[in-house]
């Protein structure tokens, strides 16, 4: 009987090739990833700085905006109701600033220009009754009148110039922006942000790589804490004390009080410039007006008051530990975002600042956690 030739053993077929590519990315992938993204994003923002501005500005009222049109969401109303009572009041305090405020900033500047003569005059000899005491206590030997009146010349010309640097900045600042990038693109975007925010955040969310998406997801939240803190008490600051100093200042006298305090609370945004400035504005306007010292003594008591106010008093209960971004690192962020992108990068200055520093405490922890630092030192030879 004769047997059937034995078959040799069927082949298994080929396994097929993940219809995806490979299951796991390499590390070379993920760090192509991060420079790209990164190399796009600072391209776009030297490409497109000319007109980002109102664009990124829509964006950061959309997010300060953002609480509140949830919480009308959650008493009923629609989002979109809410996202546009929001910007119509926006648009309101706006066009209130503009027909209430600026008038009152204009009359100040017009003042500051007639009065800056007078001013330099009044500086001027009270530093030469200074100059004379210095000279008869030291000698002429030291100081003669040819040194004395070069210092008080020089005093009149520095004080003219920041006059007119200042009557500039103010006259002239709405000439910074497009006006009609802030009066029509602005309110518009930042209403359609507004009204999507919440599926933006989603769609992006949902966009993270799956395996550091939790990771990346509390990095944003712990941001957005620190961010929303100090946006939130940095502001209520400013207004806070540009209205002490305003209010203050106008009641003794000062006759550009007003310029002075508005000043003062705006550049409050940046830690203690705000004070500083309004503190050498005040003296030497008090100064040029008063030409005595008492005068200058009373304004100058102002912004010591103001000073413990804002340092012992508002920080604490207004922004306190919590906000974890240090004022070097707000002040290096602001000037090196306006050197970088001008008022773009101011725009974008603490933003980056609080990602920046939310990541870095991030690997502090990783570094602190890990064998680098952990890792005993050797023993024995």
């Amino acid at each position: 009987m004769n047997l059937p030739a034995a078959r040799p053993p069927a082949t298994p077929p080929a396994a097929a090739p993940p219809p995806h590519g490979p299951r796991n990315a390499t590390r070379a992938q993920r760090l192509a990833l991060v420079l790209g993204l990164v190399g796009v994003l600072l391209f776009s923002l030297w490409y497109f700085s000319a007109i980002l501005t109102p664009f990124v500005l829509a964006a950061c009222l959309a997010y300060f905006l953002d609480p509140p049109v949830t919480f009308l969401q959650r008493l009923g109303v629609r989002r979109a109701i809410g996202a546009f009572v929001m910007i119509f009041l926006l648009c309101g305090a706006v066009m209130f600033f503009l027909l209430l405020i600026y008038p009152l900033v204009v009359g100040q500047v017009t003042i500051l220009v007639q009065r800056l003569p007078a001013y330099a005059a009044g500086i001027g000899a009270v530093l030469r009754e200074v100059l004379t005491q210095v000279e008869e206590s030291i000698g002429p030997e030291f100081m003669d009148a040819r040194l004395r009146d070069l210092a008080i010349r020089q005093a009149g010309e520095m004080l003219q110039l920041l006059g007119s640097a200042m009557t500039g900045l103010i006259t002239r600042g709405i000439a910074l922006f497009n006006v009609f990038a802030l009066l029509i693109v602005t309110p518009f975007v930042a209403f359609y942000l507004l009204r999507d925010w919440p599926g933006i955040i989603g769609r992006i969310e949902s966009w993270l790589p799956r395996r550091n998406a939790a990771v990346l997801r509390q990095l944003a939240l712990d941001t957005d804490r620190v961010l929303s803190a100090w946006l939130r008490g940095q502001l209520l600051v400013c207004l806070l004390m540009g209205l002490f100093y305003a209010i203050t200042l106008t009641l003794l006298g000062l006759e550009l009080g007003l310029l002075v305090g508005l000043v003062a609370g705006l550049l409050s945004f940046i830690p203690y410039v705000g004070t500083i400035t309004g503190f050498v504005l005040g003296f030497l306007l008090a100064l040029g007006q008063y030409g005595s010292w008492q005068g200058v003594m009373v304004v100058m008591g102002v912004f010591v008051a103001g000073n413990f106010i804002e340092g012992y008093i508002l920080y604490p209960r207004l922004l306190g530990d919590r906000v974890q971004l240090h004022a070097v690192w707000v002040f290096f962020a602001l000037f090196a975002g306006g050197v970088a992108f001008g008022f773009l990068g101011v725009l974008l200055a603490v933003p980056m600042a609080a990602a920046i520093g939310v990541v870095a405490r991030y690997w502090l922890r990783r570094y602190l956690e890990s064998p680098l630092y952990l890792d005993p030192p050797r023993t024995g030879s």
